[in-house]
């Protein structure tokens, strides 16, 4: 809801003033809600068949809508009675227990929440699930407790991988200038970088999460997205309204210290552009991840002093336009072979093709440009042996090729930069251009 109308959230507080019922019935009114792409667990499913085969009568009682709570109770066909929020009484906690205790005078209740001890209080055996094992033992040790399902394991772990500190690698841009420069021996630098890829790498991670809190419906469509934290449900979405101010401001504050907020600011800027409306434009969302690429070596060229050469910004520009052309093919393809649209993308089947030949076309005019960068007067007064760096152009060139071989094939992933980190083979890519660079610069280990 917020991703397709955003000025709702200037509604919100007034809707909340009139009370948490009139808030929810608010935005039930306004969202999308499909009960079949919510993250249900299985063991507590298993549990209430089990109770109604036994003849048990089960009721749904949430403080979700009436509305939501009825297409829940429909998708899964096991309530024989729904009670729910509606427009005057928020359903929840002392509300919930004194209709029970109305409707039904003798109950059992199956909840997992510190609202939900008032209603354990009013019932004749509790039930617990997916509980904090503080709330476990306390709850264990007041009531009768009927059945115990514990909180699913690795919610830490699951918490860890929505922060992708795989991606974090994007943000050794932040060195590339100080390699160009060929001031490997410049502490300060290293350092200064070093706080500038710390800023990025928090930052970037609460972007992440933002983006996978507003794809929540489209990535629980998808075969492999829907294993992501927030989608699968290891990880409450509260904690990611937690994670992402925290992350961001915590990445503000160490590039103010330093002093590299502009170029932060502006990645968060078109970050959050992208999040919430370039993303469904064709090739505009393309452009965008190529501008949050070279921000990256911006900021790293500002902090350390060695500022990048027009001709080596240019290759940057094409390389990271090809890479953003892989994901997008990449991403179409599967769509393709699964026979699924893309969620909130604006590109159609047909658009393989022409994707794949922009693509291309950006890799090979990438490698032009850095044959330019290599032979340039600024390259020669830098580098020893600025000869050595021409082999640069076929490695850099044959491995976006091996890319776009290993999308025509299916085997890419979502992510380049992900598939890369585990291929052997653009480890082998990376190691021998470190080791043209160090050869170029003429440096000794002896």
């Amino acid at each position: 809801m917020i991703v397709t109308s955003p000025w709702l959230l200037f509604a919100i507080p007034f809707w909340w003033l009139k009370g948490r019922a009139h808030l929810k019935k608010k935005i039930a009114d306004r969202a999308v809600f499909d009960p079949t792409l919510l993250p249900y667990d299985e063991r507590v499913l298993d549990y209430l068949h089990s109770e109604k085969k036994d003849g048990r009568t089960l009721i749904l009682t949430t403080a979700s809508t009436r509305s939501q709570a009825q297409d829940v109770a429909d998708h899964l066909g096991l309530f024989n009675i729904v009670f729910a929020t509606d427009s005057r009484v928020n359903l929840k906690g002392s509300q919930k227990a004194s209709l029970l205790n109305e409707e039904l005078g003798r109950f059992s209740y199956l909840g997992n929440d510190e609202s939900d001890i008032a209603v354990w209080k009013a019932a004749e055996t509790v039930g617990i699930a997916n509980a904090s094992k503080e709330l476990e033992r306390r709850i264990a040790s007041d009531y009768i407790v009927e059945v115990q399902i514990p909180r699913r394991r690795g919610t830490f772990r699951s918490m860890i991988n929505a922060l992708r500190p795989y991606q974090w690698a994007k943000n050794l841009l932040v060195f590339v200038p100080i390699l160009t420069a060929n001031q490997l021996y410049d502490g300060t630098a290293w350092l200064a970088a070093l706080v500038v890829f710390v800023a990025f790498s928090l930052t970037a991670s609460g972007i992440y999460v933002l983006n996978d809190l507003t794809d929540l419906a489209a990535d629980r469509r998808h075969l492999r997205k829907r294993r992501r934290a927030f989608a699968s449900g290891k990880v409450p979405i509260l904690y990611g309204f937690v994670l992402v101010p925290l992350l961001i401001a915590t990445g503000f504050m160490i590039a103010w210290e330093g002093a590299v907020l502009s170029p932060l600011a502006a990645y968060v800027v078109v970050s959050l552009a992208y999040t919430f409306c370039v993303k469904e434009f064709p090739l505009a969302d393309v452009f965008c991840l190529t501008f949050l690429y070279l921000i990256r070596l911006f900021a790293g060229g500002l902090i350390t002093g060695f500022h990048l050469s027009l001709w080596l910004l240019g290759f940057s520009a094409f390389l990271f336009l090809g890479l953003a052309f892989v994901k997008r093919v990449s991403e179409l393809s599967a769509a393709q072979r699964e026979s699924q649209k893309m969620s909130r993308r604006g590109y159609l089947t047909q658009d393989l093709i022409v994707l794949t030949i922009m693509g291309i076309g950006s890799s090979f005019a990438s490698c032009v440009l850095l044959a330019l960068f290599v032979q340039s007067p600024e390259v020669a007064a830098r580098y020893r042996s600025p000869t050595v760096l021409w082999v640069l152009v076929p490695l850099i060139l044959f491995w976006q090729l091996r890319l776009w071989l290993s999308t025509a094939r299916g085997d890419m992933l979502d992510d380049p930069i992900l598939y890369a980190a585990r291929d052997w083979v653009s480890w082998i890519a990376s190691a021998t251009a470190a080791a043209i660079i160090i050869l170029a610069s003429g440096t000794s280990f002896g």
